[in-house]
Order: structure tokens, then sequence, then C-alpha cells
């Protein structure tokens, strides 16, 4: 469409004053409203739309709270009305709407006749756009802190194995150097049992390292991480874990096989814990590039709505949070004297074999 003459572009401005959704408020010199389009109006307080329509001078203050400077969220300070030679282009700032409350607004402020002063003042409200930006500001946040909690914990838990317990082995061999050389009956057997408590302490270190962040889990994977814990479960509690897998080495984004293998952890502890079972059936496949874990006991069940288990573990809150941060989703089926069933789906490409892995 070519415009012909100004009364083209005269209608054209016309229709975008008074359909567009962006509010728009012409000012005088003083301050005075001349005019309000639609959308401003949608936005003002009655009694406040009354007293613009009065003339009277900045009116508009009674509404705005403050623009974001680089110093403060809402401040008066250089206001766009009594500084326009100071404003930016394009700022932000917040009023006291009619139906919504405090609203952020993306705004525009300019002088469009010096000779009478008048200028006009453009907002978009930013409501959606803040709100996506602070989700997404709190999974970035939440991501860190979990990244950092996993390091810690592979920091501590190296230290433990390479230090702390490297030196209780050493002091180990010692003891039984002792017992070779010409002692008493009475000090052979405190020797004996002091070996025995050292022993005890030292395999309780190396679990407590591997709960604490197995190694296999970074060298070999998910499979050969549940493995090595599924042991352990048998070893010091007793439970007999029933692992189907056919990921084998197949390797993933390192986020996401933390959060399998946690999620798998605590949902492992819960049912050694609550479920009063003996048996747990724990499922890993990869189906069409969507990594898979399934859970399974047949013990007491619970209310999945009204469950706050105590300690230190993630909980199904904290199984859902993890899950929905690296695009998974979870689901958590319950019910008394029927056991409980945990499936996670997280998108995973298709993986990596473990060569390919070490190579990178």
């Amino acid at each position: 469409m070519t415009l012909s003459n100004s009364e083209n572009l005269t209608d054209l401005l016309q229709k975008l004053y008074e359909r567009t959704t962006e509010a728009m408020f012409f000012f005088a010199a003083n301050g005075e409203i001349l005019s309000m389009n639609e959308a401003a109006k949608e936005i003002v307080e009655p009694e406040i739309y009354e007293k613009m329509l009065e003339g009277e001078a900045n009116s508009i203050c009674l509404t705005c709270r403050g623009f974001t400077s680089e110093d403060e969220q809402m401040t008066c300070v250089s206001c766009f009305m009594s500084k326009p030679q100071e404003t930016l282009t394009s700022f932000q700032l917040f009023l006291e709407t009619k139906d919504l409350g405090l609203q952020p607004f993306s705004a525009t402020y300019q002088v469009i006749d010096e000779a009478q002063g008048t200028s006009v003042l453009m907002l978009r409200n930013l409501t959606r756009q803040t709100q996506t930006a602070e989700v997404l500001n709190q999974k970035m946040r939440m991501q860190q802190v979990i990244q950092a909690q996993e390091n810690e914990r592979k920091r501590i838990s190296r230290e433990l194995h390479d230090s702390v317990a490297q030196e209780m082995l050493s002091s180990l061999v010692d003891l039984r150097v002792l017992k070779y050389m010409d002692v008493n009956d009475k000090a052979l057997e405190k020797l004996r049992q002091t070996e025995g408590s050292l022993m005890r302490l030292l395999d309780e270190i190396r679990h407590l390292s591997v709960e604490l962040r197995p190694a296999v889990l970074d060298d070999f994977g998910l499979e050969a991480a549940f493995r090595t814990h599924i042991k352990g479960l048998e070893k010091n509690y007793g439970l007999i874990v029933h692992l189907s897998s056919d990921l084998k080495q197949k390797r993933y984004e390192g986020e996401i096989e933390t959060v399998i293998y946690r999620i798998g952890q605590e949902a492992m502890l819960n049912a050694m814990k609550y479920a009063e079972v003996e048996e747990v059936f724990l499922t890993l496949k990869d189906e069409q590039g969507i990594l898979q874990l399934e859970i399974e006991d047949e013990g007491v069940g619970f209310d999945v709505n009204d469950f706050a288990p105590q300690g230190t573990g993630l909980g199904l809150f904290g199984m859902k949070e993890r899950v929905e941060l690296v695009g998974g989703n979870i689901t958590i089926v319950s019910r008394a004297d029927e056991g409980t069933k945990i499936q996670v789906e997280i998108p995973a490409g298709k993986g990596r074999a473990a060569s390919e892995n070490h190579n990178s």
C-alpha cells in the first residue's frame, strides 16, 4: 500500500492510537494530560482518571511508582517528566494499575513538539516477560545450586577415598605387622579388636564415599553406578534390587545422569525406609532417545498428596524439581497396600558410547 497524501497517514495514526494495546498518554508542558487512548484508560484507577480529566498537573504521578535506574528498581530521581533530556529512549516504569496492582511496563517517552512542550508516554506491559524471566532465573539458580552440591560431594568423596581411607589402610598394615612381633596375649587381643574396629570404619568411609558421589558414575555411567549401589544395599541392608537395564555402557550428559541416579537412589532409600519391603524392581531403558527410569515396590504404599518423609533426602518435590530442570517428567503412583511405582522420562538424544565419552 502506498500513502498518497497526509490524510491517509493521519487516518492510520488515528487507528493505531485507538487500537494499539500499548497505553499512550499525551502531555502538555506542565504535565497536564491532553489525551490518552483506550489502552491507557484500562490501566488507570477510576478516581485517578477523573483527576486526569480535570487537568491536574502531573496527575500521572498519582499512579506512577518510579522507573528503574542503575541504582534502584523504582525511583523518581531524574524523572522523565521533570528532566526529559536525561531520560533514556526506553526504560522500565512501574504503575499502580486498576485491576492488577503494581505492574512493570516498558516505557518510551518523547517530546514531540518542543515549541509547545507536548510529549508522549507509551507503555507496554512487561508482566508476562518478567514472570518468564523470573522462572528462567530461578531454574538457572537451582541448576547452579545442584551443580555446586554435586561438585562438593565429588570433592569430599575423593578426599575420603584418596586421603582418609588410604591413611586408615596404612594404619591397618602397621597393626598387622605388630601382630607378628613379640607381644603378650593381652596386647595381641587388643590389637585384633582395634584391627576389627578400623576395618569396620574403613568400610563405612568407603560406603560414605560412594554414597556422596560414586566415581563409577562419572567413569562408567548409570548402569555401572546402579549395580555398584545395589551391591552396597544388598550387603549393608539386605535389600534385594532386581535391576533390568539395556543401557550397558551408554553415556549421557552429566546433568541427566546425575538426576537419574539421585532419583533412583532416593526411591530405593524410601522403599527401604517406608515401604516395608525386601525387594525392589528397577528398570533402566532408552527408547527412541527417551531415557527412562522405573522403580517399583509392592509395599504398604502411601498418599502421594500427603507424604513428608523426615531426613535430608530429595523428597517427592525435590525429585519433581530435578526432573523438570532437565526437561523431563516424573509420575508417582501409590496407594495404600498396593505399592509404589515411580516413572521418570528424560529426553536424552541418542546417548553415546563409553569410548566417545572418554575421548571427549
